[in-house]
């Protein structure tokens, strides 16, 4: 796993984020919040995480997005931390699942038939509005095809390895629009879970709704 910090003057709370698949930092950059560092996190073609990039901080705030959710789970399972909140947004913690995740059919056929213009359509399933993929092509991954689908095959190893997580989270995020990992598959994932469940009628990236949980504005 890879990272990047945004660190502010002698800041006591951060907001540790675990980004989707295909991420790296530049797409949230300009999410940090004035009182806040922000650690983003990605590249789950390992897990491996190093806890003392924690140490020193009052209080911190989880925001988990797409597959760093089930990322998130997995490595912060059995660890005791200063969590203020931790929010799950358009992902579950059984990613690759018919009825809970994204079904295996479609997460094969991302995987073989991934290169760059699959990768492209992708994205634009991703972001299904025109101003949030306007917002977001400017400063898009600077990652390789080919490094984004070793990616994802990890990630499938890592799934069929790993038990489901029993991770805690304080707050569910549901885009309705979200064609990744659909709206009745989260629904699916988090029925019966102690969390406040929270539907909005945005895709599977929100630009608005990214900055805003990023910024520490809420929900």
């Amino acid at each position: 796993m890879r990272h990047y910090f945004i660190r502010q003057k002698q800041a006591s709370r951060l907001t540790l984020f675990f980004a989707g698949w295909g991420m790296d930092e530049y797409p949230f950059m300009d999410c940090a919040s004035s009182d806040s560092d922000l650690l983003v996190c990605y590249d789950y073609r390992s897990l491996d995480f190093d806890f003392t990039l924690l140490q020193g901080y009052r209080e911190i705030r989880l925001i988990a997005w797409s597959m760093g959710v089930w990322a998130a789970s997995v490595v912060l399972q059995d660890v005791e931390l200063p969590f203020c909140e931790r929010v799950a947004l358009n992902g579950t913690m059984t990613p690759v699942d018919d009825r809970k995740g994204i079904s295996e059919k479609v997460f094969e056929g991302t995987l073989l038939g991934l290169n760059e213009v699959t990768l492209e359509k992708f994205i634009r399933r991703m972001c299904l509005r025109k101003e949030n993929l306007e917002a977001f092509l400017p400063k898009r991954p600077r990652r390789l095809v080919e490094e984004l689908k070793e990616e994802l095959q990890k990630i499938k190893e890592q799934v069929n390895f790993y038990a489901v997580p029993g991770f805690k989270w304080d707050k569910v995020v549901i885009g309705r629009d979200d064609l990744v990992f659909t709206a009745a598959n989260q629904r699916n994932a988090w029925g019966g879970i102690e969390a406040e469940v929270i539907e909005c009628d945005i895709p599977h990236y929100s630009e608005e709704m990214m900055k805003r949980l990023l910024c520490l504005s809420g929900i």
